[in-house]
C-alpha cells in the first residue's frame, strides 16, 4: 500500500532525502506518486510532523 502526505506537511524536505525510489515531489505540500512508491515507510519514519500515512 502506498503512502500519502497529509496537510500537516510543513514542506521541510526530509522525506525527499529519505525516499529510495524518488517518489516524492516538492510543492506547497509535498506529494507521493503512488505508482512509484515502494511502500517501504522510510519517508513516514523520517517525517518530523507525522504528516505521512498509509493510503
Amino acid at each position: 500500500m502506498a503512502y500519502k502526505i497529509t496537510d500537516v506537511c510543513v514542506a521541510c524536505g526530509t522525506c525527499i532525502d529519505q525516499c529510495p525510489v524518488g517518489a516524492i515531489s516538492e510543492g506547497d505540500i509535498y506529494k507521493i506518486d503512488p505508482d512509484k512508491c515502494a511502500s517501504c515507510g522510510t519517508c513516514a519514519d523520517a517525517c518530523p510532523t507525522g504528516a505521512i500515512v498509509e493510503d
